[in-house]
């Protein structure tokens, strides 16, 4: 109920804006008697794009009708009885509206519930109250301008069709005397004397009043079109501020929330404006036209005509890029597609409601285009018919949201059945080739007045037929999405950029794959730039100038690996956010230290202590390396590193379990018990008894992992153990790790014994 008593003591235009989302789709009364109701119910959690919630949907609906019928109910005595009726009235009505389509009805809830937030949050953000933002306070100034504006020359062109309605009157009137005059002959010579010193005393006054009226007209609709003319300026001012930059700017975030950036925000600023635009542009139209009748209606001398065919010409095309511009992508398809797979897109009209275009619902077909036919669209350049591949359920038709206003059509089921790739040019590969979903539909407006054909590209997708191919395809796309310029051919990008620009790139990326505050430090960009360029600086100045191109960071392999560094990085973020996502939240995993760091940093701590950190010889791979004494040599202390753990081993049991059974791991460091770091993210033991546990006469082994005596009794540097930095040589200790393999799944002699006693 807090939200509901806040949005009543909203002010002005943003109290108008509240009222204005209610209506016969949903009574403001019930919102109002059912306040606490209605925000404690979880509207949310309904997917609507779901058939399969229309049961969740119809409860809800069912809630609110019986809500309703109690508080009806409820109501006594006189006061109470006309509250009661209309009550009863409104659970009737929406049970009636919503019986067969209950997830309009949550559809609807949810657009009130959001929209009262967002009117609320912007009225009560600033410091200083309600304040807007600089851009939306000079947006709705020049609105209020154009409305003014508008307003002006309506009542000017009326002034004007009365004058001229006027001014044909007396002109019949003329005519009427004339032909008086002309019917003199008949009559005595006397008689006719008179007559006619009178009517031509009277055509004189009535000529000289017409020719004057007639110049005054003339300037009236010089002035009228002079006042159009700056009205169409004052439109196309603030069509460029909406469409070609806050509109822009939309899509921009929505490009970069591909990469984990902010959300960009709901479209329903954007459409009001827009909307506003289209009604604006509309009236000053239609006061064009009329312009142009009454013209016709009397022609007088002068340029009038052309005056007004040109600024019907300009009225026209400021319509027309309003329509085309706000035909968007509201929600992009996959930008790694892969074929035989299902995926969705929404595309939506800003202003199809507005300008009626749900009274004849258009159809939006969908089909994937290249890089090239791309490019050759947005030349206006001839592509009918012309596609990269074939999507199925590709044709959709644009449904009419009333409580929201929106007019959109939601893809659901799309495929990409097959996909036809171009030539590819020198080092290339499959996963650099970028293709684009357009969009595309006809409709008219106006009564068929204006036919308007619009089409619309998405982010430009990589095809892949495989899985292995989603991470180089991935970093296609994380490089176009976080490098593409405004305005580009498409799909173009610069093939160097600085490397605190990727680095801004790689920590928004990871912290939205953690859902997490916690980034990438500069201790650890430090090490991803020793990594990129192998160097061993320290310093994080040393790289700030420098330079990183696509081939160093996805074609190109890391020096003495056989994978590039995007590559060992996405193993990276693959694998937190699969297994260790609370580990990393907590601060628990450093990770990304190398084998030189981790050595210098344990040997000043106390024995036992131990570190967590990426592996730099496994894509995924994570190792716990730990300082312990060398018991053949006393005095002597060494680090150890573990072999490498991946998702594999994680899936078998958890890092925290693993880090349980290693007694020989005592601090996290820098001196952290590791029991109070996981303690919570143990696995609970079993304390059932065996013939408890026995299912079918087979008693469950339970899995723990040992570290066999090789690595934490005795210092063994045998290169088949240890490589001469402290990690495992894969290549030559695949007996060692199908020992450890076989260890982890077989249950422990000790257990055993304990468990049988």
């Amino acid at each position: 109920m807090a939200m509901w008593i806040q949005a009543q003591q909203l002010q002005g235009e943003a109290l108008h804006q509240m009222q204005a989302l209610y209506g016969q789709h949903f009574p403001i009364e019930v919102r109002h008697y059912l306040a606490q109701w209605i925000e404690c119910q979880l509207w949310d959690s309904v997917e609507l794009d779901n058939p399969a919630e229309e049961a969740k949907a119809k409860r809800l609906l069912e809630n609110l009708v019986g809500e309703l019928q109690k508080k009806a109910q409820l109501q006594g005595g006189e006061d109470g009885f006309l509250l009661k009726i209309k009550l009863g009235h409104y659970a009737n009505q929406i049970k009636s509206t919503y019986d067969r389509c209950p997830l309009e009805l949550v559809r609807c809830i949810k657009h009130i519930l959001h929209s009262e937030q967002r009117l609320v949050q912007e009225a009560t953000d600033s410091s200083a109250g309600i304040l807007l933002s600089q851009r939306h306070q000079q947006i709705n100034q020049s609105f209020e301008e154009l409305r003014l504006a508008t307003q002006e020359t309506e009542n000017e062109l009326r002034k004007l069709q009365h004058s001229q309605e006027y001014f044909i009157i007396q002109y019949q009137e003329n005519l009427r005397i004339q032909a008086q005059l002309s019917s003199l002959s008949s009559l005595p010579q006397a008689e006719r004397t008179q007559r006619e010193t009178t009517l031509q005393s009277k055509r004189t006054t009535v000529d000289a009043w017409l020719t004057r009226e007639a110049s005054t007209l003339q300037k009236y609709r010089l002035d009228l079109s002079e006042q159009h003319q700056k009205t169409l300026s004052l439109l196309r001012k603030q069509q460029t501020l909406i469409l070609e930059e806050e509109l822009i700017q939309w899509k921009r975030r929505q490009q970069l929330a591909g990469n984990g950036g902010p959300h960009e925000g709901g479209l329903d600023v954007l459409q009001s404006w827009c909307e506003k635009l289209a009604d604006l542009i509309w009236q000053n139209r239609q006061q064009i036209r009329r312009c142009e009748h009454l013209t016709k209606q009397l022609p007088l001398p002068g340029p009038m005509e052309e005056l007004l065919s040109k600024l019907n010409a300009d009225i026209t095309d400021i319509i027309s890029a309003l329509v085309t511009s706000t035909f968007i992508i509201e929600k992009q398809p996959p930008q790694v597609l892969k074929t035989q797979t299902k995926f969705a897109a929404t595309v939506r009209l800003l202003v199809g409601g507005k300008l009626n275009v749900h009274m004849n619902p258009p159809q939006v077909k969908a089909v994937i285009v290249s890089e090239q036919q791309a490019k050759a669209l947005l030349k206006n350049e001839s592509t009918h018919s012309e596609s990269s591949g074939e999507i199925l359920n590709n044709n959709c038709v644009m449904e009419y949201q009333q409580a929201t206003g929106t007019l959109s059509a939601h893809f659901r089921s799309m495929s990409l059945k097959r996909i036809k790739r171009s030539d590819r040019r020198g080092a290339e590969s499959v996963t650099e080739e970028k293709f684009t979903v357009l969009f595309e539909s006809q409709f008219s407006v106006g009564g068929n007045e204006l036919v308007f054909h619009v089409k619309t590209l998405s982010l430009p997708v990589v095809v892949i037929v495989h899985g292995s191919q989603d991470n180089n395809a991935t970093a296609t796309v994380l490089w176009d999405n976080a490098f593409a310029e405004l305005g580009r051919v498409p799909f173009i990008v610069p093939d160097k950029v600085l490397w605190p620009q990727l680095c801004d790139t790689l920590d928004t990326k990871y912290k939205a794959e953690m859902h997490s505050g916690r980034g990438l430090s500069e201790d650890n960009m430090v090490f991803l730039a020793q990594k990129a360029f192998t160097n061993s600086s320290n310093n994080p100045e040393d790289s700030r100038n420098m330079t990183i191109s696509w081939a160093q960071f996805n074609r190109e392999s890391l020096p003495g690996r056989n994978f590039t560094f995007w590559q060992w990085f996405d193993g990276v973020v693959e694998l937190m956010k699969k297994h260790l996502k609370p580990h990393w939240n907590d601060g628990a995993i450093l990770g990304f230290v190398n084998k030189q760091q981790a050595q210098d940093m344990l040997l000043s701590k106390p024995n036992g202590t131990f570190l967590l950190r990426f592996s730099d010889s496994e894509i995924g791979g994570i190792t716990i390396a730990w300082v312990a004494e060398n018991p053949n040599k006393p005095g002597e202390r060494l680090v150890w590193n573990l072999l490498p753990y991946t998702t594999k081993d994680f899936s078998i049991r958890s890092l925290a379990d693993r880090i349980s059974d290693l007694n020989h791991l005592l601090f996290l460091y820098p001196d952290r018990p590791k029991d109070e770091v996981f303690a919570k993210y143990y696995t609970p033991p079993q304390c059932v008894s065996l013939a408890a546990k026995a299912v079918d006469g087979y008693v469950k082994p339970q899995i723990k992992q040992v570290c066999g005596p090789c690595l934490c009794c005795c210092p063994v540097r045998s290169d088949t153990i240890l490589d001469p930095d402290g990690d495992f040589d894969l290549d030559d200790t695949m007996d060692v790790a199908r020992h450890v393999e076989e260890l982890l799944r077989r249950p422990m002699a000790n257990q055993w014994s304990s468990q049988q006693s």
